[in-house]
């Protein structure tokens, strides 16, 4: 059993991304190619945005953001502390301070009752300038943006949304990737809409920052003169095959992948309701695009030797995340380390992922849901 089963998405998909890949190739247009440009347009429609930049990775989405903003030294920017190290990593490697924030226990985003406390605390003790708020919409569910904006509007904080797992959800008809002032997300493989390598993309409506973005992520050059290099940018561009495959794979997200994936998830909440299982909840009005179908254990149950047990059981399972961001070595020693998270800490000791992706049957959440059952048992 797969985790997430990319090989079963290639047999269906097989003719028409190896139609989309042969067009590349034959034409040689491997870099900036005009897959790209049709990309870049299907994808800012589907979110609702005027502007969808295309670049490397889903890191490079948002360290381009911040650099667009000038974040850096003496900044500070709000994450949350349950997420994958990039984002935090980013503003810290621009030169800002990341401020960790607690979760809410039940969706996983950020919990805004807690990033206000923070944002008052940093701007009281005037240490740092309370400057931007990366949300994430974790595992698929959009965050809390009812809350969350007119907080970032109280305090004059520039809004990024890293949707690299949320690509695809939506708050009542509003789709993932269009909350923020600049929102981002990743084409990594297993992410909801995946290419066949690294990818990645930001989205805004703002014309000014999409002309910087489109000029960082190309060594900064000019908009009309490739080698007049007018600020210092990088190398971040999405190569012409990934959009060539993501093209094909983008239709079948919107088309039934979506729908099926929450087919998926529905049936394992049906399966599992009821259970001394901490099940995912969806608030009323939002819809996830389901990255992760993430339950949380009881706190006396061994989790490596559950995971194990599945494992003989031919059950992948994965924890996201078993550390908190405040706790990884990097940010040792700094302030970013000083964190008080009870809920993100009680998360990393007790979060399970279960496999899952849209071509799941129901016979095999079946056999997933009562292996778990009789490993608790």
């Amino acid at each position: 059993m797969q985790f997430r089963d990319l090989q079963k998405q290639y047999e269906v998909l097989k003719t028409d991304i190896d139609r989309s890949v042969a067009e590349v190739v034959s034409s040689a247009h491997f870099i900036s190619g005009p897959q790209v440009t049709e990309l870049e347009g299907k994808l800012a429609e589907y979110v609702g945005v005027r502007h969808c930049i295309t670049c490397g990775n889903g890191t490079d989405a948002l360290t381009i953001a911040l650099m667009a903003w000038g974040v850096g030294e003496g900044d500070a920017v709000f994450v949350p502390d349950f997420t994958f190290f990039a984002s935090g990593e980013c503003p810290a490697g621009v030169g800002a301070t990341p401020i960790f924030v607690d979760v809410d226990e039940h969706t996983y985003n950020i919990d805004p009752v807690k990033l206000e406390e923070a944002i008052v605390k940093v701007r009281d003790e005037k240490k740092y300038r309370p400057r931007a708020v990366v949300t994430v919409d974790l595992f698929g569910l959009p965050a809390d943006y009812d809350a969350i904006r007119p907080i970032c509007e109280k305090y004059g904080l520039l809004l990024l949304e890293d949707g690299a797992q949320g690509f695809g959800g939506a708050i009542r008809g509003k789709r993932a990737c269009s909350f923020g002032d600049i929102g981002t997300t990743s084409f990594f493989p297993a992410k909801p809409l995946g290419c066949y390598g690294d990818g990645g993309a930001i989205f805004t409506d703002n014309d000014e920052w999409a002309a910087l973005i489109r000029s960082l992520c190309v060594h900064g050059k000019s908009g009309s003169d490739k080698y007049n290099n007018v600020r210092l940018g990088v190398n971040s561009r999405l190569d012409t095959l990934q959009a060539a495959i993501l093209l094909p794979k983008f239709e079948a997200f919107r088309e039934n992948e979506l729908d099926a994936v929450n087919q998926a998830a529905a049936w394992y909440t049906e399966r599992l309701k009821g259970t001394e299982l901490v099940l995912p909840e969806i608030t009323d009005g939002f819809v996830s695009s389901w990255a992760q179908y993430t339950v949380q254990l009881p706190e006396k149950i061994d989790r490596a030797k559950l995971q194990e047990q599945m494992k003989k059981a031919g059950i992948p399972t994965m924890v996201y995340y078993p550390r908190p961001m405040h706790g990884q070595g990097a940010f040792a020693g700094t302030d970013s380390a000083k964190a008080d998270c009870p809920v993100t800490e009680r998360l990393c000791e007790t979060v399970l992922s279960l496999p899952l992706h849209p071509y799941m049957t129901k016979e095999i959440v079946a056999k997933v849901s009562d292996a778990l059952m009789s490993c608790l048992a």
